[in-house]
C-alpha cells in the first residue's frame, strides 16, 4: 500500500528507541528490549512501542491544494524527565508529542466511581485514601503543541538546537527559528526568495543545526553549496559565514550536470569537526574549516553516469537519498537502487555495498557484500547494471548514535541490521 512506504527513519538520543514515518501520516516508534540474563551477548530486538496517526490529509481552499499528510521528518528532543518527546512533520505543519508510560492507576476515589461517574453525595459516609494499583503497561502518545502557519513552501528538514528550546524548519526558500514553546510565532532566519519568481536559481534542500555550537547552522541547496551561518552576526542570516562549494570540472559538464549536483542531504559529524553531504552519484565529506573543496569524495553508483539519460525520463534522478554517520564519524552510510546500500570507511577507505532484502534479513543471517558490473566479464554473484530495479530504492538510513545498529527504510519494509562479532562494517 501506497500509506505504508516509509518516509523517514530516527534514532532518539540514546538509540533505545527508533521512529519511522509513513506516507499516511503514521509514526511507528520501535524500543529495543533489555538484553536477556540468559544470553547476555544477545543484544535486545526492536520491537513496536507504539503506533499513533500524527498527521490527516488537509485541503488548503485559499490555494485549491491538497497537503498530504505524508511525514517528510522526525526528530528526537533530548529526553529531560521520564518521557519522551518528538517533533514530526508533514509539508506544512509541525507538532510535538509527548510518550509517556503508565503501570499503574489510582483506585478508591471518594468522589467517584470506579468508571470515573460522580457518587452520590449522599452516600459517601467514611473516606478513604486513593491507593495505586499495578496494571498493564500502556503507552501514551499526546499531542502537546502544533506549529502551523510558518510555511508557504513545502517544509523538507526540521533540526533541534542544542540549546534544546529552539528549533529550526526549513522549506525550499525559507527557513524559520521556533521556540519550542511558542507555537504562534516564528523568526525568520534564512529567505532566499528573489523579489521576481522568475530569478529563482535554486533552492534550500536541507538544514542542520550544529551538534554543540547553538548558534551554527548548516543549509544546503540544489546548486550544490553549503552555507554556514552564525546566528550570533546578523538577525537575518543571508549573509552566511561560510560557502563551501567545489568549483566544477569543465570535462565532466553535461545536461545534467546542475541535477546531479544538488544536495539531498547534509549531516554534522557528532564531533562537530565535519560535514557529510550526499548528491545523486557520491557523497562528500566537508571540513568545517576547508571552504574551498571537500576533504573526501565517495562514487555511490559511478555506473549510472552512463544511465542518467534514461534515470532523468523515469524521474529517479530527481531522488533524494540521505546519509549517516556511524557514532564515532569513521564510517558512513547512505542508499542506492535495487535495496542497496553503501558504507565507506574514512579510515581503511574500504566501502562494501550490502542489501536490504528478505533474503539476507532472516536473524543472524550475515550480509553478502553484493557487486554491480558494467559489461565485460562477470563473477557469479555479480548484478548486472542493466537489470537493477529502479523501483527499490533506499532514500532513508539512521545509525544508532553508539553502536552498531543500522535502520534501513525499503519502501515499506523497515530492516534492522546490527554487528554482533566485529567493530569493522561487515
Amino acid at each position: 500500500m501506497e500509506a505504508d512506504i516509509i518516509s523517514t527513519v530516527e534514532f532518539n538520543h540514546t538509540g533505545e528507541l527508533l521512529a519511522t514515518g509513513d506516507k499516511g501520516g503514521r509514526v511507528v516508534i520501535f524500543q529495543r528490549e533489555p538484553e536477556s540474563k540468559n544470553a547476555p551477548h544477545s543484544q535486545g530486538e526492536y520491537d513496536v512501542y507504539s503506533t499513533f496517526q500524527s498527521h490527516e490529509p488537509e485541503f488548503d481552499y485559499l490555494k485549491s491544494l491538497e497537503i498530504e499528510e505524508k511525514i517528510n521528518k522526525i526528530k528526537w528532543l533530548p529526553q529531560q524527565n521520564a518521557a519522551h518527546s518528538l517533533l514530526s512533520t508533514n509539508d506544512k505543519t509541525i507538532k510535538l508529542w509527548k510518550i509517556t508510560e503508565r503501570d499503574k492507576r489510582p483506585e478508591g476515589y471518594n468522589l467517584k466511581d470506579e468508571e470515573g461517574k460522580l457518587k452520590d453525595l449522599s452516600t459517601v459516609t467514611s473516606l478513604q485514601v486513593p491507593v495505586l494499583k499495578p496494571m498493564d503497561l500502556m503507552v501514551e502518545v499526546s499531542p502537546r503543541r502544533v506549529f502551523a502557519n510558518g510555511h508557504t513552501y513545502h517544509i523538507n528538514s526540521i533540526s533541534v538546537n542544542s540549546d534544546c528550546e529552539t528549533y529550526m524548519s526549513a522549506d525550499d526558500l525559507r527557513i524559520n527559528l521556533w521556540h519550542l514553546a511558542i507555537t504562534d510565532r516564528s523568526f525568520n532566519i534564512v529567505d532566499i526568495k528573489p523579489a521576481n519568481m522568475e530569478d529563482l536559481t535554486e533552492v534550500i534542500t536541507a538544514s542542520e543545526f550544529h551538534p554543540h555550537h547553538c548558534n551554527l547552522f548548516v543549509y544546503s541547496s540544489s546548486k550544490g553549496s553549503l552555507r554556514l551561518c552564525d546566528m550570533r552576526a546578523a538577525a537575518l542570516c543571508d549573509k552566511h559565514s561560510k560557502l563551501f562549494e567545489e568549483p566544477e570540472d569543465p570535462s565532466n559538464r553535461s545536461f545534467f550536470s546542475e541535477i546531479i549536483s544538488s544536495v539531498s542531504d547534509v549531516k554534522f559529524s557528532h564531533s562537530g569537526r565535519h560535514m557529510l553531504t550526499r548528491d545523486y552519484l557520491t557523497v562528500k565529506v566537508w571540513d568545517l574549516n576547508m571552504e574551498a573543496r571537500p576533504i573526501e569524495t565517495y562514487q555511490v553508483h559511478d555506473y549510472l553516469r552512463s544511465k542518467l539519460c534514461s534515470l532523468y525520463e523515469n524521474d529517479c534522478i530527481f531522488d533524494k537519498f540521505e546519509c549517516a554517520w556511524n557514532g564515532s564519524d569513521s564510517v558512513i552510510m547512505t542508499g542506492a537502487y535495487n535495496n542497496f546500500f553503501r558504507m565507506f570507511d574514512r579510515n581503511t577507505k574500504r566501502d562494501v555495498t550490502l542489501e536490504a532484502s528478505r533474503e539476507s534479513s532472516k536473524p543472524r543471517a550475515v550480509l553478502k557484500p553484493r557487486r554491480v558490473c558494467v559489461g565485460g566479464k562477470r563473477r557469479r554473484d555479480d548484478i548486472s547494471v542493466d537489470s537493477l530495479d529502479f523501483t527499490k530504492k533506499i532514500l532513508h538510513t539512521a545509525w544508532h548514535p553508539a553502536e552498531n545498529i543500522i535502520a534501513i527504510a525499503a519502501t515499506n519494509n523497515l530492516y534492522i541490521f546490527q554487528d554482533k562479532v566485529n567493530s569493522d562494517m561487515h
